[in-house]
């Protein structure tokens, strides 16, 4: 059950990463954006095909977008920094306390 979140959190990323760009021009959007995602993407496949390091490979995506989003949200106090930094905080529990009770799928 655990590659569910890791794939709507991998969508969600490349969507916002992807509108990013298209509203502002914003490469390094585009980038993060499909970089998280295809983490997250890439964890919830390995999860799904019970390959080891999948949860491992979401959470480092949740650390990813944690950095970049809470100095942003905290700074500027913006709704899209918030909200990345909402996505981050409910990846990093998810797949936090998946990792710490030793689950693989």
């Amino acid at each position: 059950m655990a590659e569910i979140p890791a794939y709507v959190l991998g969508a969600l990323c490349a969507f916002g990463g992807t509108m990013g760009y298209v509203r502002t021009g914003s490469v390094p959007s585009i980038a993060a954006g499909l970089l998280v995602g295809s983490l997250y993407g890439y964890g919830g496949q390995r999860v799904r095909t019970g390959q080891a390091y999948g949860i491992e490979t979401a959470l480092l995506a949740s650390v990813i977008l944690a950095g970049s989003s809470f100095p942003r949200a905290i700074k500027t106090g913006k709704p899209l920094p918030i909200g990345l930094s909402v996505l981050a905080t409910y990846g990093l529990f998810y797949f936090g306390l998946k990792f710490k009770n030793g689950a693989t799928r």
